[in-house]
């Protein structure tokens, strides 16, 4: 190694200083300036920046032989070492007064030249050192002519932004440079909300085995996307050994920094082969013709050596040193010493270059287009807006993308951004990729290993309610067992989770099997770490997310208001008069009345069973009347009008009886119940005590609303609070009780004919699993908790955890009304004024046409005495002008028992003839009455006119 160095040494100078005499045979004019390199002579990266200068020089003065000035190269080995780069720069200052050095390699021996730079005022320009940290020095004599490492943290997150990967793992080199880039990348991740569960830092000469050791652990962790910022000669034995072990398989992700990728010529075959499927950012290089010209040319002089990124940025920083010492001219070189007569360091010994504040001027002004690109000092380094994305395959590197400060992530440079981001995929952004292990679908980035540890679960430990969660030890092992609805719902989960997860429960309590706290307790310690999860009835809450994070509610929920039913019906011997009322039973009776008095004045001259005796004839027509109720009366209605009447009322009849039964029949077997509080407001105006569940979220929620604490009582199961609510608060009990839609369901499903919820008086997100801020579990298992959702198997759940101890009790979540009552609704006048309407008209139209033809039979005279006497031959001659009743037959034209009395004479009412009726006439008697033998003689004779009317 020591004899390359020296032939490589030798092949330089020879070859400069033959240009330097050339130069000067052709114009001894010109003016020389001396430089330094500080290099590691007799590397590969080393020699293709010298020759990379070498040429350059040859090139610029070739080509502008008007500059006055020629720079003289003095090289200085750094010997791969910090101390070595100082030990060199010291050197080329002292004994060679150079007024700018170049280099050195790596940033760490930057730091000491930078300091040696500034003190002595000789400019440092290196076109390697990337580290963030060599700008916090502050230096204006430092010069970076190359991107700095953390100008692509924003390519890196922007590639896994795109692949919405939650966690990511640094593996960096152990020294300033592989910590330079850190803050910047952790800030930036944070940004897109990306955690950092760890970092591997690995040393620069760690052995294999340290390395391996480093490997297993990121293997057993569940991250699977890892960054690589170290040197490629580090990176490249990191590769092998990750692929040796199995990090290379399907589900990994690796990403490189251009630490790596811009030396990948510098790897051998089987380091790169190592790297099969890796993504990386590279610097870009903008295509132009002195570029190609060049590549043309390298290749002719060195086929076997390949062009580098950090030869460009060499050949373009001596470039910008020569243009500026040509702009600061040749004017007071010297370096002013300090005085030799006291004591002084060997730092201070060297002396201030007077020359060193006009180039820092001029190299900060230098702005041209070099082979690398445009080439120009802000803030004392190039600022890069493109950096190259490339997916190694094979022996190679594919181009697969480009990242822009404007774009973003772009499939090619000429890429018009998308329209509507939020629905492009990554296949808008980049060209197709090859995974580590030829995996073709796109990693999760995340993974319980299997030789990973088991997540370590929490459960509540809680004494009521034991059908969501309930926790016991087995007698004979002493084993936990958990079971409930929530345990059997995660089960449910975890077998929908695209991978296996490992897992015990954990029940939060003390040693002697009391509840170690409350909900809030629990969920704490997820944020200690004490817990990897929480597995329960635990409520999504604000507060709570601030420090955990919760996946997709499994059980929707909210906080009900539970209060006792009461029945307002009051039953006593009065209620069968309750289904109507008052108004309706008034008109039902006159109508009653008003249509047996029509049928009797219609019947009365045509109908035997409508006459007789007066008190006869008042008790038919009561008769008449109310045996319609039942629709079985005893006389036979002959006339048309009279006979539309009845049809009309029966069906009135039919309709109030059958609405009479329906309504008493409700109010004497349904109840009527009523809740005793309608909603929370009534309570606090009321001060009320109520009850809430004991260890939940909701005493919270009442003192937030206003309630008392003291008039507040908690309870534990819903034996408790059936208890409670059943003593009422002058017993000691409460007025009303708070509970989650979840227990209320199971509190109903026990007492739901003497409960109801009246309200939801707090709404909450539902029931949730909790895990840390940041898990990537939280996105599978809400997934995995929607695809349960949608199956079969949570209506299994729901029916086997909240089934009813009350089969009749229906479902609050379903029913909004868990004790739906009959309420039987008093029967008014209103509901049936229609009917009544009609039956009055009509009693009107059947009394007017029969009054109409009545007078016209009489002519207005002797109206009583002709009423109760049978018809006369006018009155049937006139039946065919007003057919309003059926005639008598007129083979009778009188009674012959009841002759007319004559004119003037008096009528008793108690007897229709006059006269006393003799026993011995009882034939006669018995037609006046109204025989059957007479019935049935007048119903024949009558019929036929009926027909004919």
């Amino acid at each position: 190694m020591r004899t390359k160095k020296l032939f490589f040494l030798v092949l330089f100078n020879f070859s400069f200083f033959f240009l330097v005499e050339l130069s000067r045979g052709q114009n001894n004019s010109k003016t020389e300036v001396n430089i330094g390199i500080v290099t590691d002579v007799g590397t590969s990266y080393s020699d293709v920046s010298m020759l990379c200068i070498n040429m350059s020089l040859v090139d610029i003065y070739s080509s502008r032989p008007q500059f006055q000035t020629r720079l003289v190269v003095n090289v200085g080995d750094s010997r791969n070492d910090v101390v070595g780069a100082a030990a060199a720069a010291l050197e080329l200052i002292k004994n060679k007064q150079v007024k700018a050095i170049l280099g050195p390699w790596t940033s760490m021996q930057a730091h000491f030249l930078i300091e040696i730079g500034q003190k002595s005022r000789v400019p440092v320009v290196s076109y390697s050192a990337t580290s963030p940290f060599l700008t916090s020095l502050r230096s204006p004599y430092f010069f970076r002519a190359t991107y700095e490492d953390s100008s692509q943290v924003h390519a890196i997150t922007a590639i896994i932004k795109l692949f919405g990967w939650r966690e990511v793992v640094p593996v960096y080199i152990d020294n300033t440079f592989g910590e330079g880039v850190m803050p910047r990348l952790t800030d930036a991740l944070q940004e897109i909300n990306v955690r950092i569960p760890y970092r591997s830092a690995i040393a620069l000469h760690a052995t294999d085995s340290e390395i391996s050791v480093e490997l297993l652990k990121m293997m057993t962790m569940p991250t699977r996307v890892f960054i690589v910022h170290m040197n490629y000669t580090l990176a490249s034995r990191v590769f092998t050994k990750a692929k040796e072990i199995g990090l290379m398989k399907p589900g990994y992700v690796w990403i490189l920094t251009n630490a790596v990728t811009d030396s990948l010529s510098l790897i051998d075959k089987t380091g790169i082969e190592a790297m099969e499927g890796v993504l990386g950012v590279k610097t870009y290089i903008r295509k132009s013709e002195d570029l190609d010209k060049f590549r043309a040319r390298w290749s002719k002089l060195f086929p076997r050596l390949e062009l580098s990124v950090y030869g460009l940025w060499a050949y373009d920083a001596i470039t910008a040193l020569a243009i500026a010492i040509e702009e600061a001219g040749t004017g007071n070189l010297t370096f002013s010493k300090a005085d030799a007569g006291r004591n002084v360091s060997e730092l201070e010994a060297l002396g201030v270059s007077q020359y060193g504040p006009k180039l820092l001027q001029t190299l900060s002004s230098v702005h041209f287009q070099g082979l690398a690109g445009d080439f120009r000092f802000v803030n004392g380094q190039l600022q890069p807006s493109v950096f190259e994305i490339v997916n190694l395959v094979g022996t190679g590197e594919k181009l697969i993308g480009f990242w822009t400060e404007e774009n973003g992530l772009v499939k090619t440079l000429d890429q018009q951004p998308q329209s509507n981001s939020a629905l492009s995929t990554w296949k808008d952004h980049l060209k197709r990729i090859t995974w580590p292990g030829e995996g073709d679908s796109i990693p999760k980035g995340w993974e319980i290993p299997t030789n990973g540890k088991k997540l370590r679960i929490g459960v509540p430990k809680k004494t009521g309610f034991t059908d969501l969660l309930n926790v016991t030890r087995d007698p004979i092992t002493n084993a936990t067992i958990v079971t409930g609805f929530c345990i059997d719902f995660f089960k449910a989960v975890i077998e929908k989770m695209p991978y296996d997860i490992s897992y015990e429960l954990i029940p939060f309590e003390k040693s002697n099997g009391e509840p170690a706290g409350n909900y809030n307790d629990l969920v704490h310690q997820v944020y200690l770490g004490r817990y990897d999860a929480v597995v329960g009835d635990t409520t999504i809450l604000a507060n709570r997310s601030s420090y955990v994070d919760f996946t997709l509610p499994f059980m929707r929920s909210g906080v009900g208001l539970i209060v006792p039913m009461e029945d307002l019906v009051k039953r006593d011997k009065y209620s069968f008069l309750k289904p109507l009322s008052w108004r309706l039973w008034l008109t039902s009776l006159l109508f009653f009345f008003l249509i047996g008095i029509t049928v009797w004045a219609v019947e009365h001259r045509v109908n035997p069973d409508f006459r007789g005796p007066a008190r006869y004839q008042a008790s038919t027509i009561f008769w008449f009347a109310f045996s319609t109720m039942v629709f079985a009366p005893r006389e036979r209605v002959f006339s048309f009008g009279a006979r539309i009447l009845v049809i009309t009322w029966y069906f009135i009849v039919l309709v109030l009886t059958q609405s009479y039964t329906a309504s008493l029949a409700s109010l004497l077997t349904s109840q009527q119940l009523h809740p005793t509080i309608t909603n929370m407001r009534s309570l606090l105006e009321k001060g009320e005590a109520v009850g809430y569940q004991r260890t939940s979220f909701i005493l919270g929620k009442l003192v937030e609303a206003g309630f008392t604490e003291s008039r507040l009582v908690p309870f534990d199961t819903a034996e408790d609070c059936h208890e409670l609510l059943r003593k009422e608060p002058e017993n000691g009990g409460v007025s009303a009780a708070f509970l989650e839609t979840p227990y209320m369901r199971l509190f109903l499903g026990q007492y739901c004919t003497a409960y109801k919820m009246v309200e939801e008086s707090f709404n909450v997100d539902g029931f949730g699993f909790v895990f840390p801020i940041g898990s990537p579990l939280v996105a599978d298992v809400s997934r995995a908790i929607l695809k349960v959702a949608e199956s079969p198997k949570a209506m299994e759940l729901d029916r086997a955890w909240f089934k009813k101890k009350d089969e009749s009790c229906p479902d609050p979540l379903t029913n909004p009304d868990p004790n739906p009552s009959v309420t039987s609704r008093q029967l008014g006048l209103d509901s049936f004024w229609v009917l009544f309407l009609i039956a009055g008209l009509m009693c009107v139209f059947t009394l007017g046409k029969f009054i109409v033809c009545f007078m016209l039979e009489t002519g207005g005279n002797g109206l009583w005495e002709a009423f109760n006497r049978p018809p006369t031959d006018s009155y049937i001659n006139n039946v065919e002008k007003c057919p309003c009743v059926a005639p008598a037959d007129p083979t009778h034209p009188a009674d012959p028992v009841n002759p007319a009395p004559p004119a003037g004479a008096e009528v008793d009412m108690d007897d229709p003839a006059g006269a006393e009726v003799e026993p011995a006439d009882q034939a006669a008697a018995e037609v006046a009455l109204g025989s059957p033998a007479h019935r049935a003689a007048a119903e024949v004779e009558i019929f036929p006119l009926l027909l004919k009317y």
